[in-house]
């Protein structure tokens, strides 16, 4: 299938194998992969229009590492159990850290051990991830201090009531559907997705007790598990409002269409109300495959304008302004892969210039410019 535009204009393309995440400092674009052995690749993009690989790493069979953060030189990648759910009592992930302030040769320079970690955040000087921990069902919220980068430590902890079951919790729900995604922190609250628990907000004013502060979940009726939860960092219309993605993969039991974007008015923190969602014009309702809708928008809001991963839809642009009746401004939906049957756009991310980086699950990586 080939390419069609809107709105936006190829840059470049960096041939590369499928990847879960990226992100771009510095004239470097950071790519976590999706299957082993590929790693972490690092690619030189001061040209966008020329992309030049610098350095990969590689990670051993049964090991997933497809999200990547890099802030001060300092990058941090995840380990976790591949494929997700397989039973290995004798893996160990967590995060391992590198130097990358000379992005050709990366240095590790320390770790953070755990059973695994899925999709964190990183701010300089604290990780907001989703561990596995012994003890817990499922993947928890954890705040840590990597101050000193070759010597991290867990500074704070949260977990759904009926995750620690060490501790006698028993769960409400089946397996591990309540389990956080990732945290992402704005001010001194944390926004969490939380899978099929919905999403809550944590206050991390004392990071060492975070505090609920509201949730809600929406899985069941709906039937997908949710994916991130990002504040706008603006006022829309008076507002304040969160994005709210649900991840079109793992569905509950029955046929549906795919997922798609919520806002929800959090001008009352305490009492989220969801008043608005977000459809991509190509679905008419029929059951669709997972990977079909709605993946991850990006998690750095400039503007009204969002750019969005969907999955088998490509690239989408939503405008917000008018946070009640959000519309689609521009798209791209890349050619299939070789070796792909269908588009996959997984991730997607801005550079200092405002060019915007979208990578798939299967291959490649597209630089684009909004027009």
């Amino acid at each position: 299938m080939s390419s069609s535009i809107k709105g936006l204009r190829v840059v470049g393309y960096y041939d590369c194998p499928g990847g879960g995440q990226v992100v771009v400092r510095n004239g470097v674009a950071f790519v976590g992969h999706v299957k082993p052995p590929n790693g972490t690749s690092l690619i030189d993009v001061r040209d966008p229009a020329k992309p030049k690989k610098l350095t990969e790493l590689k990670v051993p069979e049964g090991t997933l590492s497809h999200k990547v953060r890099v802030e001060n030189g300092i990058m941090l990648v995840n380990r976790e159990v591949f494929p997700i759910g397989r039973i290995d009592p004798n893996f160990r992930g967590g995060l391992e850290v590198f130097d990358v302030s000379k992005p050709t040769e990366p240095r590790r320079i320390g770790e953070w051990p755990t059973r695994g970690m899925h999709r964190f955040t990183f701010d300089g000087r604290y990780v907001y991830g989703s561990p596995e921990l012994d003890g817990y069902l499922g993947n928890v919220v954890s705040i840590i201090d990597f101050q000193r980068p070759d010597r991290p430590e867990e500074v704070g902890r949260w977990w759904m009531p009926g995750q620690w079951t060490a501790g006698g919790e028993k769960p409400t729900w089946e397996g591990t559907a309540h389990r956080c995604h990732h945290p992402m922190r704005v001010g001194n609250r944390l926004y969490v997705s939380y899978w099929h628990g919905g999403f809550v907000i944590l206050n991390i004013e004392d990071m060492s007790k975070p505090k609920f502060v509201s949730g809600l979940d929406w899985s069941p009726p709906f039937p997908w598990p949710t994916h991130t939860a990002l504040p706008v960092p603006f006022l829309l219309r008076g507002r304040r409002v969160m994005l709210v993605a649900d991840e079109d993969v793992v569905r509950l039991a029955g046929p549906t269409s795919p997922a798609f974007l919520w806002l929800v008015d959090i001008t009352d923190e305490t009492r989220p109300i969801p008043f608005a969602s977000f459809q991509v014009e190509e679905e008419d309702g029929t059951p669709k495959r997972d990977y079909t809708g709605l993946h991850q928008f990006c998690e750095e809001i400039r503007s009204t304008e969002i750019p969005i991963a969907w999955f088998a839809r490509g690239l989408k642009v939503v405008d917000i302004a008018n946070p009640h009746a959000p519309k689609e401004v521009a798209s791209f939906m890349p050619p299939v892969p070789e070796g792909a049957e269908r588009v996959q756009s997984n991730d997607v991310c801005f550079d200092e210039k405002g060019l915007i980086y979208l990578i798939d699950r299967t291959r490649g990586l597209h630089i684009l410019e909004r027009t």
